[in-house]
């Protein structure tokens, strides 16, 4: 998954040579503006006990276990946050083979529960989708997605290491550009901790974190990305899984060539899906009369757009790889966004007019590729990929590959194939080619999947399940459209909220009837 939404995917990163990020909501989140609900501002009266674990991460010097103690105190950013919420940095090391060597600082951020004491379970990190997204600051932006649980859990997120305020990559012109220059500026500037923030070195930071939190066990919830650091997590510390939640799983089988084929192919089929509805439902339907003549009109339009790009407003433009990420942020937030996706191709193709979809991706998060962004989501995103993925293919692969991904989509094709080159000059070796994730010995893991995801395709939750193990991975079915299905899917959002308040997973098989359906 490329996704930021937060990032909700992990879609492609590059077009044309230059690094592009898609889907910055998220969570995508992947993944995550629409599933803002209501605001809940109650706080717990009654005197509150802090917990204690006794299971530190072994091999770890005393000053980081046991002499370590979390100091929160009222948030001073983002501004969102500075009401009821609370902030701290955890000390961890930069190098977990050199435990006593030079150590990192990693923000966190914690909403405390609202009810008893006494029901209190622990907390629930939270992590939404990129990678790349902060923690941080989307734990206010998507808290009231997580309500039922705030009456039992503390409600804690953070920044991954490379994002926001932990050893913040930069790949910009200078140290303090957050935009995005390529694997020279990322050495250049963060040549000293891109080894370092990777997926695995996160997970050994959430097993510090747990016991700092005063848990024996963790619990936590992983949108898009989120759900790779989870597995990965229970793969190290499989005794140390609580309860988990991995909600629009990745796919542990796929390398980085092949997941943007698979995403390319499922956005693809979301499209064609929107289309087929849009000819029978949909007055003057902008993509004709189904998926070959909405292919048709849509390669006519991204011809029209590289030569010309539309005004977008505010002085932007939107091309042909604007029109594409913009179409799938859409397709990400399911059919209650088709109406609005339809009228937005209408104002698009008939007067050149790109505010509408421009608009509607903006309000769902997306990053604007035209200007440098407020944070450093692109450089981190790259970063954590390109040390996670060990792939360095020469010129002569990455052409077939790219070729591949083309093929996989006549709408997004060509966009999603430029990631095929997003590490081909990276200055360090990624770690594996594919996720490690099985956690023999684990407590059960609740995977969330939806057959109509066009971001992390459902295929990828159902080898996720498997890959976890044998009475580990436990597969919840939702037939939704859409990137994610919590907490819009009430049948989704009753297992999951019963699994995380009292431990029990839903029956094998059990399916959540949707917009599929």
């Amino acid at each position: 998954m490329s996704d930021a939404d937060p990032i909700r995917s992990r879609r492609p990163g590059l077009s044309a040579g230059a690094l592009v990020v898609a889907g910055i909501l998220l969570a995508a989140t992947g993944a995550v503006g629409a599933w803002l609900k209501h605001d809940t501002t109650g706080r717990n009266a009654e005197p509150r006990t802090e917990f204690t674990a006794k299971n530190p991460p072994a091999g770890l010097p005393a000053a980081l276990t046991t002499g370590q103690h979390l100091h929160w105190s009222r948030c001073t950013s983002p501004p969102t946050a500075r009401k009821g919420y609370d902030c701290t940095k955890m000390k961890a090391p930069l190098d977990y083979r050199k435990p006593d060597g030079r150590t990192i600082d990693v923000a966190l951020i914690r909403r405390k529960a609202t009810g008893p004491n006494s029901r209190r379970i622990g907390s629930l990190v939270l992590n939404f989708g990129g990678p790349g997204v902060s923690g941080v600051s989307g734990l206010p932006d998507f808290l009231n997605q997580y309500e039922p649980l705030l009456d039992r859990y503390d409600l804690v997120s953070f920044d991954p290491r490379g994002v926001g305020a932990t050893i913040p990559v930069r790949c910009g012109k200078t140290a303090d550009d957050t935009g995005y220059e390529g694997a020279e500026a990322c050495a250049k500037h963060s040549g000293a901790v891109l080894p370092y923030v990777g997926t695995s070195h996160t997970a050994r930071d959430l097993d510090l974190m747990r016991y700092l939190l005063g848990d024996e066990r963790l619990h936590y919830f992983g949108v898009s990305y989120g759900t790779a650091l989870g597995a990965v997590y229970a793969h190290l510390y499989p005794k140390h899984v609580g309860r988990v939640v991995l909600e629009a799983s990745v796919d542990p089988t796929e390398d980085h060539v092949e997941e943007q084929v698979s995403q390319a192919e499922a956005v693809q089929a979301a499209f064609d899906r929107f289309a087929t509805h849009c000819a029978a439902r949909i007055r003057h339907c902008p993509t004709g009369d189904g998926p070959e003549e909405a292919a048709r009109r849509m390669a006519r339009l991204a011809d029209r757009l590289e030569k010309k790009p539309a005004p977008a407003g505010g002085g932007r433009t939107l091309d042909a790889d604007d029109l594409a990420f913009a179409v799938a942020d859409h397709l990400d937030y399911g059919t209650d966004e088709w109406p609005a996706l339809a009228k937005a191709l209408t104002a698009l193709i008939d007067d050149n007019d790109a505010r509408p979809l421009s608009k509607g991706a903006d309000d769902m998060g997306s990053a604007d590729r035209s200007e440098t962004p407020p944070d450093n989501s692109r450089a981190a995103q790259t970063a954590i990929t390109c040390a996670d993925s060990s792939l360095r293919h020469g010129f002569e692969r990455l052409d077939k590959d790219e070729a591949r991904v083309k093929a996989a989509s006549p709408v997004f094709g060509a966009t999603w194939s430029g990631a095929v080159y997003l590490c081909f000059e990276w200055p360090f070796d990624g770690e594996r080619s594919t996720l490690q994730v099985n956690a023999d010995g684990a407590s059960p893991v609740l995977v969330v999947g939806g057959t109509g995801d066009p971001t992390t395709p459902y295929s990828g939750a159902r080898h996720m399940a498997r890959a976890l193990g044998d009475g580990v991975g436990v597969l919840l079915t939702a037939e939704e459209e859409g990137h994610g299905t919590y907490p819009y899917n009430r049948c989704v959002t009753k297992n999951v909220d019963r699994y995380l308040l009292t431990g029990r997973t839903p029956a094998p098989g059990t399916v959540c009837r949707g917009s599929m359906s």
